[in-house]
């Protein structure tokens, strides 16, 4: 079953452990077999939804470069849901207390 709104399915949105803010940026990702730009859906401190048509299994692990005001976050991620054609949800591996901070501080102004 899926949320009609963000087409996301139900279980995806239970799974979080963090809410999660709508922010829209270009989020530059690096991995074994994609590279690209991708736009995101939402963000927490625990992980992120990129808008993206690259194929990118559940399981793999990028490198995300992610534009926060005038900062840069940068931080490994693996792919924890994926909608091949639409997008994937990924949590964050080993972000920095001070970039959770950030991330944080910056999602609550929204």
């Amino acid at each position: 079953m899926t949320d009609e709104l963000n087409d996301v399915p139900s279980k995806w949105e239970e799974r979080r452990g963090q809410d999660r803010s709508r922010l829209i940026v270009e989020v530059f990702f690096d991995g074994k077999d994609a590279t690209g730009v991708a736009s995101t859906r939402d963000l927490s401190a625990g992980g992120i939804y990129l808008n993206t048509q690259a194929e990118l299994p559940q399981g793999a692990l990028l490198l995300l470069r992610i534009p926060f005001g005038q900062r840069q976050i940068v931080v490994n991620a693996e792919v924890v849901y994926s909608n091949p054609g639409r997008g994937v949800g990924l949590q964050f591996l080993g972000l920095s207390a001070a970039d959770a901070a950030l991330l944080e501080a910056g999602l609550i102004s929204e």
